[in-house]
């Protein structure tokens, strides 16, 4: 579902604040130090999942201060609605993925069912190790097929987006961390399951 300029403005304006931009970046700078004392003697393949973690992305790797290499992917889950899906594989890695230490980025561990297929499908490749690290991981109540190994933000089990993460493909653009008002994020959840726009 694609928001239109007039309704992109009014989700952000009926949102909920969930995490400022400075409890953003302090996540990240932590997330940092983390990696870096876990991986820094590993020479590690980063993996972005695209979308999603670019923005998580591009201000973390500047703070990792060891030799890796880059690389992306691109896995859909949520395609346009905003719960569930199928997986669709879009892109896989170009650099092998045999023998390495493997660190995946992403904007959010939600359910975990897209983070439990790329852990499948890069260990089935011949990676050595999978290490993961998401921006942000939502509560959702119950256990999750994967665990991530550096967590930046705990979240409410709300629709969230900013930094990163979309709502009716816009505002990825923010800096902070916003979450849909639960009136909203039922009837855009209703609407997606209609069809609707």
């Amino acid at each position: 579902m694609s928001f239109s300029p007039d309704k992109a403005r009014h989700a952000l304006a009926t949102a909920d604040l969930v995490c400022s931009a400075a409890a953003v970046s302090a996540a990240v700078t932590r997330l940092a130090r983390e990696i870096s004392a876990a991986l820094a003697e590993s020479f590690p393949l980063v993996l972005c999942v695209m979308r999603g973690a670019v923005v998580f992305a591009g201000q973390l790797l500047p703070q990792l201060r060891f030799p890796l290499e880059l690389d992306y992917l691109d896995v859909r889950r949520y395609s346009d609605t905003t719960r569930g899906g199928d997986i669709e594989w879009r892109v896989m890695p170009g650099t092998p993925v045999a023998g390495r230490t493997v660190l995946v980025l992403d904007d959010i561990l939600d359910h975990g069912n897209t983070l439990a297929a790329i852990r499948e499908k890069l260990l089935a490749a011949g990676a050595s190790r999978v290490y993961y690290a998401v921006l942000t991981e939502k509560d959702i109540g119950r256990a999750k097929p994967v665990r991530a190994d550096f967590v930046g933000l705990r979240l409410p089990d709300r629709y969230v987006f900013g930094y990163g993460m979309d709502v009716g493909g816009v505002w990825r653009n923010l800096a902070e961390i916003y979450a849909l008002n639960e009136d909203q994020g039922s009837r855009i959840k209703d609407q997606a399951a209609k069809g609707e726009k």
